[in-house]
């Protein structure tokens, strides 16, 4: 809290400046009528020393956020002047827009009742507000509070991915998926020749009698076993471009539009959902801090640490470093999102893909927008997209698979295309 101080008004100073100089003017010039032009302004300065408020008070303001209701948040400020307060100037910035200023009268508690439209996911500041008191009159100014900032993470949106790509191999021992080894609850395989280990229940008489050649022969009847996937949700949060390209170099969240950060939470979030309610093991990786990593795992508790890893993520001021691509278990699907804005995402990709990993280059890049822009920023655009274009088709080349995550129409609808990507296909060839 800031040191209890209620200092004279600048305009009552000189006031009182004014009043001195108009008397000594009608003093020295014998006018009386001049003289008596300070008198209102010499009132003015005493009734202003008497109504002084005490030094020790300096009032209180807090802020309390509700609870998100659709695509808004309410919130309540209430402001508690101190005794001889008359009025308050509050100070407010919603997001990262322009700050304003109202003055509110009264010498009672008031409560001010607003709402934010929540325009992103993730962490933000979502209000931040200054306030100080005055006197009666203006005539005294209470020094400033301290500001008052409102925060919240907020949760991406999630959609239901009803088609899932697999590893070229299932490493996992229970799971939903049908692996391409001999075990138990998948569907039929094929009839074998009994070995130590098979249980009794498995044999096929009928086999046995028809292919026998003698009394010792047993044939058993083999089903596929049931394996689980190990997926690794890699997230490039390097950097945040908004669907309005007039703002890429201002990056104001209010005036971007959505974000490819927003569209990359919800990319993760959804895939890590619909893999670990299947049964599957996933991790998670975010590029720019090494504090936002999770290890592979399943279960619902599993789910809620990958979950809150994602809504976290935020660019950083200064990207973390790798010396090294991240580890990647064995045998583990990778789903990479990025903008792919540069270079490092395609090196990521391509090392892990000629380490045999099946990788999934998802595209969160949001469609563009050209209010506001001029000639040069929309050219500019146009050689950004070009170079992203060439890293694509370095990535086809190379057998990394893409999804575009973002429903724009240039492309085939997302669930058709991961009903492509979940095709049965043979290991080191992609489905197309």
């Amino acid at each position: 809290r800031a040191a209890p101080s209620w200092p004279r008004a600048t305009g009552l100073s000189a006031g009182a400046v004014v009043a001195v100089i108009l008397a000594a003017v009608g003093v020295l010039a014998s006018r009386v009528d001049v003289a008596l032009l300070a008198v209102p302004l010499v009132a003015a300065v005493g009734l202003s020393g008497s109504r002084r408020i005490s030094p020790v008070e300096t009032g209180s303001a807090s802020l309390e956020l509700g609870e998100p209701r659709g695509e808004e948040i309410g919130y309540t400020l209430t402001l508690l002047p101190p005794t001889g307060a008359e009025m308050a100037v509050v100070r407010y910035r919603v997001l990262d827009g322009e700050p304003r200023e109202i003055v509110v009268c009264g010498r009672g508690a008031s409560e001010l009742v607003g709402r934010v439209p929540l325009l992103h996911s993730g962490p933000q500041e979502l209000l931040r507000v200054d306030c100080r008191f005055l006197g009666v009159d203006a005539a005294s100014v209470g020094a400033a509070l301290d500001p008052i900032v409102a925060s919240r993470v907020l949760a991406p949106r999630q959609d239901a991915v009803r088609s899932l790509p697999l590893p070229w191999r299932l490493q996992g021992l229970t799971g939903t998926h049908e692996s391409a080894r001999a075990g138990d609850g998948g569907d039929f395989r094929d009839v074998h020749p009994f070995r130590a280990g098979d249980r009794m229940r498995r044999i096929d008489w009928k086999a046995t009698a028809r292919r026998g050649q003698s009394a010792g022969d047993l044939y058993v009847r083999r089903t596929s076993a049931l394996a689980d996937a190990t997926v690794l949700v890699v997230l490039d949060s390097r950097d945040d471009v908004g669907e309005q390209v007039a703002e890429w170099s201002r990056n104001t969240a209010a005036a971007k539009g959505v974000s490819s950060l927003d569209v990359a939470r919800e990319a993760a979030s959804s895939l890590a959902s619909a893999y670990v309610h299947a049964g599957d093991r996933v991790g998670f990786q975010d590029l720019s801090s090494s504090a936002r990593m999770v290890p592979h795992g399943g279960g619902e508790r599993h789910l809620s640490r990958v979950l809150r890893a994602i809504e976290v993520t935020e660019p950083a001021a200064f990207p973390f470093r790798r010396e090294r691509a991240p580890v990647v278990p064995p045998g583990a699907l990778v789903f990479l999102l990025s903008s792919f804005l540069d270079d490092a995402p395609v090196r990521l990709a391509l090392t892990w893909r000629g380490s045999g990993h099946r990788v999934v280059a998802v595209d969160v890049l949001p469609s563009a927008r050209f209010a506001r822009t001029d000639r040069f920023e929309r050219i500019a655009h146009r050689l950004v997209l070009m170079e992203r274009e060439e890293r694509m088709e370095v990535l086809r080349a190379r057998g990394v698979e893409l999804l575009r995550w973002p429903e724009d129409g240039t492309s085939l609808p997302r669930h058709v295309r991961l009903l492509l990507l979940a095709r049965p296909a043979r290991r080191g060839r992609p489905a197309r």
